[in-house]
């Protein structure tokens, strides 16, 4: 029989139960005072960090080392952060993208300069512009900072960021282009330096390995800008299209519909119209000067060939496996069976794609574009007023010069456009105090308002001097059509002559195009 433990005697019971009840109580006493402990631990650091937090709340004593006149350091955060707040809340019709850090303005130290990237709110038109204005600067006793006032459209000149030209350089590889396709969207950037420089071939091996495609005569010079585009595109794309380089001829010929003496001017540089530096990273093109050039000093040590086609029937599918160095396409004297875009017609229709997206207009221009819709602060309404001959041939268009009379042109605006708003007109009309009557109801603006910007001051005409080999270039008749054009396409709201003015059709009478049943 299992024997019984002495602690479990009859005799003991009594003391253990003692013993047990005394040992609960201090354990009880423990936990209270571990408890207690705790709570008062955890109070203590309460208190420390309201304390803590009391004490940063507490209005800081803003030990201001500077005077009221002394030079504004424009490097400071709080400056940064003052004029890009006073930017964003002043610039209210765009869209911020970047800001740079400013630097020093004027010499009295009251100014800073600061660059930004933006886009207007309701941009139809693709593109990032930069703009660098100057912001004059105060500052009170206790080193509080603000902003008296900020200047004209690129007036902070000391943020402008400085760009090495470097002479450009050929893309030209064993089969005409060599670059790697990127997948994103180029859109133009206005207001960085233009590079336009001039490709050139690296060196005899890599011009040996190139192939080429040049066009040669031809009735395409001197005609409208148009026809120009219509004609070079079909070129560029039969280069793209046989992998080859592009030999063209930079300097052009103007149509006397765009000059001031009404005659054809040749002698234009093809960089002064339309955005080189883009077409020239893009795709494979060379000067043709600097093509002759290089093609006399090697072609006979070289041994390099030349195809000819003269006649433009010769599809460029016929010639995809020519492996001469040089395809010629040499154009007569009989137009219109002479103009290049004849090559592009017929079955090569389906096959030849213009390439529309490597022509931009001139950078240069563009700022134009965006220096007077920044002087309307990007908040403007735009209507196109065709007159000019059109208004004057009552055959063709029977009722234009009516519509657009000053008290026509109110009434059809009344419903389109609200009184007080910035309203540029894109006109022909060379006397604009023809539209006086409408400074009644809006703040009328001209592409002429605005010649500051392509004058002997101004930065657009000492750039172009520079590619005119130190000759003044004309602010021609097209490259106002190009400024009005965009300025137009930037207003909010944009009324068209022939869409929004008259029932007269734009190409004259019994022309306009039926609606689609």
């Amino acid at each position: 029989m299992l024997g019984r433990s002495s602690s479990f005697r009859p005799e003991n019971l009594g003391q253990d139960a003692l013993r047990l009840i005394g040992n609960l109580c201090f354990a009880v006493f423990v936990l209270l005072v571990l408890v207690f402990t705790i709570i008062a631990a955890t109070y203590n650091s309460s208190a420390a960090v309201i304390a803590a937090v009391a004490e940063e709340s507490e209005p800081e004593v803003n030990e201001c080392n500077y005077g009221v006149d002394d030079p504004i350091d424009c490097k400071l955060p709080e400056v940064f952060h003052l004029m890009m707040r006073h930017a964003i809340d002043f610039f209210k019709d765009i869209h911020f993208y970047k800001f740079g850090k400013p630097t020093t303005g004027a010499e009295d130290g009251k100014t800073c300069d600061m660059a930004w990237r933006f886009r207007p709110k309701d941009a139809k038109r693709a593109g990032f512009y930069k703009d660098y204005r100057r912001f004059e600067l105060s500052r009170s006793a206790n080193c509080t900072y603000s902003v008296v006032s900020v200047g004209e459209y690129h007036s902070g000149v000391n943020a402008k960021k400085k760009k090495k030209i470097k002479a450009g350089t050929s893309y030209v590889g064993d089969k005409g282009l060599v670059k790697e396709k990127e997948e994103k969207v180029v859109v133009p950037e206005i207001g960085e330096a233009v590079n336009d420089a001039l490709p050139v071939v690296e060196s005899e091996a890599k011009f040996r390995a190139g192939k080429y495609l040049i066009y040669n005569g031809g009735g395409d010079r001197c005609k409208s800008m148009n026809h120009f585009l219509w004609s070079f595109l079909c070129a560029l794309g039969e280069a793209q299209y046989l992998n080859r380089t592009l030999v063209m001829d930079l300097t052009m010929c103007l149509s006397g519909m765009y000059t001031s003496s009404k005659q054809d001017e040749e002698g234009k540089d093809f960089r002064f119209y339309f955005d080189f530096e883009h077409l020239r990273d893009s795709a494979s093109v060379l000067d043709q000067r600097e093509f002759w050039t290089d093609w006399g000093k090697w072609q006979k040590k070289d041994k390099l060939s030349m195809y000819l086609v003269e006649d433009f029937r010769v599809t460029p599918m016929k010639m995809k496996y020519v492996e001469d160095t040089l395809i010629m396409r040499k154009f007569g004297e009989v137009e219109p069976d002479n103009y290049w875009y004849r090559v592009c017609e017929g079955e090569t229709e389906s096959v030849i794609q213009r390439p529309w997206h490597l022509i931009w207009k001139s950078r240069r221009l563009m700022e134009i574009v965006s220096a007077i819709a920044s002087k309307m602060n990007w908040d403007f309404d735009s209507v196109h007023i065709v007159r000019g001959e059109k208004a004057k041939n009552t055959e063709m268009w029977p009722n234009l010069a009516a519509d657009t009379s000053p008290d026509a042109l109110l009434s059809s605006l009344r419903q389109k456009i609200d009184d007080g708003r910035n309203l540029y007109i894109a006109t022909n009309e060379p006397d604009t105090s023809f539209f006086d009557p409408l400074k009644d109801k809006y703040t009328t603006h001209f592409l002429d308002d605005y010649k500051e910007l392509w004058d002997e001051n101004s930065e657009w005409y000492k750039e172009t001097m520079e590619l005119n080999n130190k000759v003044p270039v004309e602010f021609d008749g097209y490259m106002r059509v190009e400024v009005d054009t965009e300025v137009f396409l930037r207003g909010k709201k944009q009324i068209e002559t022939f869409n929004d003015l008259t029932n007269d059709c734009k190409d004259g009478i019994n022309t306009c195009r039926t609606a689609a049943s």
